[in-house]
């Protein structure tokens, strides 16, 4: 097997494992909140991220991945911020309507796109922007009902988008600068997500739920629930670092939408939630923009790599032709005029 093959089965079982792991963690989490009333999301999620590093700090004892310790700055920068970006999303889901949640959440593509072209200098072509367009476009049919506006919500939406797109990107660009892999960045980032949430995590659901995280009854069913959905995590919080170092950020935003409406599907099927012909054509028109741009991205990808592979052959040609490397600046005649190496050997140096 090839290191392309490789690689694109190692980006399959990475997709997979994400909308797998998320579609179980919300079922898991939707009974949890929604039929034994522990609405606290945040102080939740920074338990989900403790467990996380600590299953990671097993598996490293036990010698399954290697510690590789990079810039302390930007790990800690990282992890603050995402711990910052889950809060504000949650905020924003407590200070606005679920329609203008959704719509925040739709906005967070256009936003990456815009944020790498202009600080990245990354082309999207315009078959890419077309299958984008036509995923959100489907996506707000299926789950955009009310829209209701206010300063504050419209603000902490805001400052949602902004931060979720910065982590994501620096998620993809931390783990090629660094060359770390997505299990090394989680185990050294998880500290100070964890830490930002179990923080700030029972002042946010207070705020939000007017009730005490720390006063709620725990009952064996909770519990269980609680420790399931933190196992659920484990794979959700991988998933998500390896789907976004093997892809990018957009792809990754792409998958949170196509687990939008398996979970919709979901839900309809085993939960019997209310559907009507909107849910139904606004998940066609989403799965039609998905493979449109699943489509587009392995033809634009396949092109690289011939592209890659012509440039690496014209390359191994020039070094392999002495009359290229003069030409291009080499050693020529006349560098060798008075002494006993020959031509060569120099170019070789």
């Amino acid at each position: 097997m090839g290191e392309g093959e490789r690689f694109q089965l190692g980006t399959v079982g990475a997709l997979t494992l994400s909308v797998v792991s998320s579609v179980s963690i919300v079922i898991c989490n939707k009974a949890l909140m929604s039929s034994l009333h522990f609405i606290f999301a945040t102080t939740l999620t920074s338990w989900h991220l403790l467990v996380t590093f600590c299953s990671l700090h097993v598996a490293l004892r036990m010698r399954f991945f290697e510690h590789k310790p990079f810039e302390q700055k930007a790990v800690m920068g990282f992890g603050i911020l995402n711990g910052i970006s889950i809060g504000l999303l949650n905020l924003s889901l407590g200070f606005n309507s679920v329609g203008f949640y959704q719509m925040t959440k739709l906005a967070i593509i256009p936003c990456t796109v815009l944020l790498e072209t202009i600080f990245l200098g990354k082309k999207f072509s315009k078959r890419i922007q077309i299958s984008l367009t036509t995923l959100l476009l489907g996506v707000g049919i299926a789950t955009v009902t009310d829209l209701q506006l206010n300063a504050l919500g419209s603000f902490l939406s805001f400052l949602a988008v902004i931060t979720t797109c910065v982590a994501q990107i620096m998620t993809n660009t931390i783990q090629k600068k660094y060359k770390v892999s997505s299990t090394q960045l989680l185990y050294q980032s998880c500290p100070y997500q964890a830490a930002t949430l179990l923080i700030s995590g029972p002042y946010l659901d207070k705020l939000l739920t007017n009730q005490n995280v720390f006063a709620f009854k725990y009952t064996t069913q909770v519990t269980v629930f609680i420790v399931l959905s933190c196992l659920i995590s484990i794979s959700v919080n991988f998933s998500t670092f390896l789907v976004i170092g093997k892809t990018s950020p957009v792809t990754y935003q792409v998958l949170g939408h196509l687990k939008t409406c398996l979970v919709l599907a979901f839900g309809y099927i085993l939960l019997h939630d209310p559907f009507s012909w909107r849910n139904i054509l606004g998940i066609l028109i989403a799965m039609l923009g998905m493979i449109l741009y699943s489509y587009y991205c392995t033809i634009e990808n396949q092109q690289k790599a011939v592209e890659t592979a012509a440039q690496t052959s014209q390359a191994r040609e020039g070094e392999s032709d002495p009359l290229i490397n003069v030409e291009n600046g080499g050693a020529g005649v006349g560098d060798t005029v008075g002494q006993k190496s020959p031509v060569w050997s120099k170019s070789k140096d």
